[in-house]
C-alpha cells in the first residue's frame, strides 16, 4: 500500500512504465459536476448544425457553428498566489499537527518568494495568452496521461430506475425505445437547444453536451487521444461478445422507429447463440497493457476498419447475460456491473470501455450507463437519463413517430481469428479484470429516515449537511478527520471541467469533535453542525466561481515541467500531500428517480461515495477496497446511517429560530 497517491501534484509527471503488466494498486481520478440539471428540453428534431464528421484531442479541432457560440462565457483567469496560499493554508489545518502546520507555513513563505512567485508569472502569461489555460492542460494531465485502466479508476456508472421485464420481448422493447430516446437527445443536442442556464448573471458552457455522443478514447503509449464522431449516425450492439452496427437514422436522416430498431436487436440475439471472443475485455485493462494490445489487434486483417467503426459509434448498447441476483444485493450488483461488468466470467468482455456512453441492459433489469470520463463531467448523462426516463414514463408510445422504412439492416462486424499473441493479452487481462472486480466493494445505501426536504427545513444546503455527515461518520470510525474531495463545475468559463471543493475544515473538524464529546450540549452541537456546514457552502461558492485550491496549485507544477524546471519542495510539504490524499472521494448527482451514481475509491485507504439527496430519502453508493484492511464499507454505511439520525436528533431538539415574515412594505433604497 502507497500513501498519498491520490493527487494530480503526485502523478503529473509519473514516467509510464514500458515494462508494465500485471493491475497493480491505483487510484480513481473522479471529477464529477456538482449537480445534475433536470430542466427537460422539448423535443427537437430539427435541421442539424453538426461540428466536424471526425476530429480529435491531438489536432486542434475545427470551431463549431457560429449559432453554437453565442453564449457569454468568461476566460478563466489566473488567481494571485498569495490568495491561494493564504486559502490552502487553512484547508491544511485541520489535517495537520501544530509542529507540521508551523514548517507548512514556512514552507509556503519561502516558496511565495522563490520558485512560486517565478511560475506564477509564466502561468499568468499563459492565461493572458489563452481562453482557457487549464482545460487543455487537465484533459492531459489528468485523464489521456493516466494509465490505470479506466475501469473503475476513471470511468462510474450510472444506473436507470431497475426493471422489472416479464421476458426477453419485453427486454428488447425497452432497450429499443431507450436508444431512441438517445437518439433524441442527441437530435437536441446538434440542435443547439440543450436550455442554457445561468449561475448567478453567468452563463453555463453546454459544450459538454456535444462531446459525449460519437466520442471515444483511443489506447496510445504515455498520452491516450479522443476522437470525436459527432456526425455518427449509428450505433454499436454488443450481444455475446459479438459486435453489430445497427443504424440510428435511416438513409434520409430521419431518427428510426424503436419498434424497427426491436427487430433488429431481435435479428442478432437469434444469430448468436454462442459467446464469441471477448476483444472487449482488453479495453478494462492499464492503458499501457491496452495500448500495447491495440497495437497488435488493429495490425491484424480487417480488425483495424471494425475497430474503427466501433469507434465511430454514438455509443455502444450491451445486451448482457442475465446474472442471478442474490437476496439483498440487488442494487450493489446493479451498480457493479455497470462499473466492471462483473469479470470475464460475467459480462466485462462484452463491453468496450473506451465509448464515452455505453448502454447496459441486463434481462434481470439492470439497466444504466458506463461513461468514460474523459470528455466531460457527469452532468450531460444524468440528464439524459432523466430525459430518456421521463419521456417513457409519460408516454407509453414513445418512440413510436420515428422512420420505418429506407433502413439499412443491422451488419456484423467481423474480426480476424486469434493468434498466439492477442490470446495471450486475453489470458492476461480476464485475471487482471477478475482481480479488479474482486476487489472492489460496494454498499448502496438507501437512507429513509428523511431527505433534503427535513434538511431544507432546518435552513440547511443539503450538499453541504451531507457533506458533514460523511465527515462525522469518517471521524467516528477513523478518530481523525478525512481530506474530502468533493467536484464543482467552471462552466461559467469556456471549457471549464472541475474544481475540488475541500470539505475537511477546521469548523467540520469541530463540529465532529462536539459530536463526539459527551460533555458538548445539543446546543454546542447544533451551533458547530451549522458553522460547518456554512463553511462548507462558503468554499462551494468560491470553487464555482475557479477561486478553490487546487487547480491553481496544478497549473504551476505544471509550469515548471512544460519550462524545465525542477518540480519545488513546496509540492511534496506535508500539507500539499496530506491534503491531497482523499480518503473521502464524493459527489453528487441529484435526480427524482430511484436511480444513481457510483464509482471507485480515490486511494487504497479511502472511500468513494457518490449521493442522490431526493426530497424523503437519500441514496447513497459507497465503495472501498476489499485488500485495505483499514477500511469497511459495511460499517461505514452503518455509522453513516446513525450520523445522520443523531444530526436530525440534535437539529429537532434546538431548532432554528423561525424565518423573519415576508413583508409587502416597502424598503428604502438606503
Amino acid at each position: 500500500m502507497y500513501k498519498y497517491q491520490s493527487s494530480l501534484f503526485e502523478r503529473s509527471f509519473e514516467k509510464p512504465n514500458d515494462e508494465m503488466r500485471y493491475l497493480g494498486n491505483g487510484k480513481v481520478l473522479w471529477n464529477l459536476t456538482k449537480n445534475s440539471i433536470t430542466h427537460q428540453s422539448p423535443n427537437a428534431l430539427a435541421s442539424l448544425h453538426l461540428h466536424p464528421a471526425s476530429y480529435s484531442s491531438s489536432k486542434k479541432p475545427t470551431a463549431p457553428p457560429a449559432e453554437l457560440q453565442k453564449q457569454n462565457l468568461l476566460t478563466y483567469h489566473v488567481l494571485p498566489l498569495d490568495e491561494t496560499l493564504n486559502r490552502f493554508t487553512s484547508t491544511v489545518e485541520p489535517l495537520l499537527t501544530p509542529e507540521e502546520l508551523k514548517l507548512q507555513k514556512k514552507i509556503n513563505d519561502d516558496f511565495k518568494h522563490k520558485e512560486g512567485d517565478q511560475l506564477q508569472m509564466l502561468l499568468e502569461d499563459v492565461g493572458k495568452a489563452e481562453k482557457n489555460w487549464l482545460a487543455p492542460r487537465w484533459l492531459k494531465a489528468a485523464y489521456l496521461q493516466y494509465r490505470s485502466p479506466v475501469t473503475v479508476y476513471v470511468s462510474p456508472g450510472m444506473t436507470f430506475p431497475r426493471q422489472n421485464f416479464k421476458d426477453a420481448q419485453a427486454v428488447v422493447d425497452y432497450t429499443s425505445k431507450v436508444i431512441f430516446g438517445l437518439g433524441e437527445f442527441n437530435d437536441i443536442v446538434h440542435a443547439g437547444k440543450i436550455p442554457v442556464v445561468k449561475m448567478g448573471k453567468n452563463e453555463l458552457d453546454n459544450g459538454q453536451f456535444g462531446k459525449v455522443f460519437g466520442t471515444c478514447r483511443i489506447p496510445k503509449r504515455i498520452t491516450d487521444e479522443l476522437v470525436y464522431n459527432p456526425r455518427s449516425d449509428y450505433v454499436v450492439v454488443i450481444y455475446k461478445n459479438h459486435f453489430y452496427k445497427m443504424q440510428l437514422y435511416n438513409k434520409e436522416g430521419k431518427l428510426i422507429a424503436s419498434r424497427s430498431l426491436a427487430s433488429q436487436l431481435e435479428e442478432i440475439m437469434a444469430k448468436e447463440t454462442a459467446p464469441g471472443v471477448p476483444y472487449g475485455i482488453l479495453t478494462t485493462d492499464t492503458r499501457d497493457n491496452w495500448a500495447e494490445a491495440y497495437e497488435q489487434l488493429s495490425s491484424l486483417p480487417g480488425n483495424k476498419a471494425t475497430i474503427d467503426t466501433i469507434q465511430g459509434a454514438l455509443f455502444t448498447v450491451s445486451l448482457d447475460e442475465c446474472t442471478d441476483l442474490a437476496a439483498n444485493e440487488e442494487t450493489n450488483e446493479l451498480i457493479l456491473g455497470l462499473i466492471h461488468g462483473g469479470g470475464s466470467k460475467v459480462n466485462s468482455g462484452n463491453r468496450w470501455m473506451d465509448k464515452t456512453i455505453q448502454l447496459v441492459v441486463n434481462p434481470n433489469g439492470n439497466v444504466g450507463f458506463t461513461y468514460e470520463h474523459s470528455p466531460a463531467e457527469g452532468q450531460p448523462i444524468a440528464m439524459m437519463m432523466d430525459y430518456v426516463v421521463k419521456k417513457m414514463k409519460e408516454n407509453e408510445s414513445f418512440g413510436e413517430c420515428g422512420a420505418t422504412d429506407n433502413i439499412t439492416p443491422a451488419a456484423k462486424l467481423p474480426f480476424c481469428p486469434v493468434n498466439e499473441c492477442i490470446e495471450q493479452w486475453l489470458f492476461l487481462v480476464k485475471r487482471n479484470i477478475d482481480n479488479l472486480a474482486f476487489q472492489l466493494q460496494m454498499k448502496v445505501l438507501k437512507f429513509e429516515g428523511y431527505g433534503k426536504g427535513f434538511i431544507k427545513k432546518q435552513r440547511l444546503g443539503p450538499d453541504s449537511f451531507v457533506q458533514m455527515a460523511l465527515q462525522l461518520a469518517f471521524y467516528k470510525m477513523h478518530n481523525e478527520p478525512a481530506a474530502q474531495y468533493e467536484s464543482a463545475h467552471l462552466r461559467i468559463f469556456e471549457g471549464g471541467r472541475t474544481e475540488t471543493i475541500r470539505s475537511c475544515s477546521n469548523e467540520s473538524l469541530a463540529f465532529c469533535r462536539a459530536m463526539q464529546d459527551d460533555k458538548a450540549t445539543d446546543q454546542e452541537r447544533v451551533d458547530k453542525l451549522r458553522a460547518a456546514v456554512n463553511s462548507h457552502q462558503t468554499y462551494t461558492r468560491l470553487a464555482l466561481q475557479g477561486k478553490g485550491v487546487d487547480r491553481h496549485l496544478l497549473g504551476l507544477k505544471l509550469m515548471a515541467a512544460e519550462n524545465g524546471k525542477p518540480v519545488p519542495e513546496f509540492f511534496s510539504s506535508p500539507g500539499v500531500v496530506k491534503s491531497s490524499h482523499f480518503r473521502m472521494s464524493t459527489s453528487q448527482v441529484a435526480t427524482t428517480y430511484d436511480a444513481f451514481m457510483g464509482y471507485g475509491p480515490a486511494v487504497d485507504d479511502g472511500y468513494a461515495c457518490c449521493y442522490n439527496p431526493r426530497e424523503q430519502d437519500i441514496i447513497l453508493a459507497i465503495s472501498a477496497w476489499r485488500y485495505c484492511q483499514a477500511t469497511d464499507h459495511l460499517k461505514f454505511a452503518k455509522t453513516l446511517e446513525q450520523s445522520f439520525l443523531q444530526m436530525k436528533d440534535i437539529l429537532e431538539k434546538c431548532p432554528a429560530p423561525a424565518a423573519p415574515e415576508k413583508t409587502d412594505k416597502p424598503k428604502s433604497k438606503l
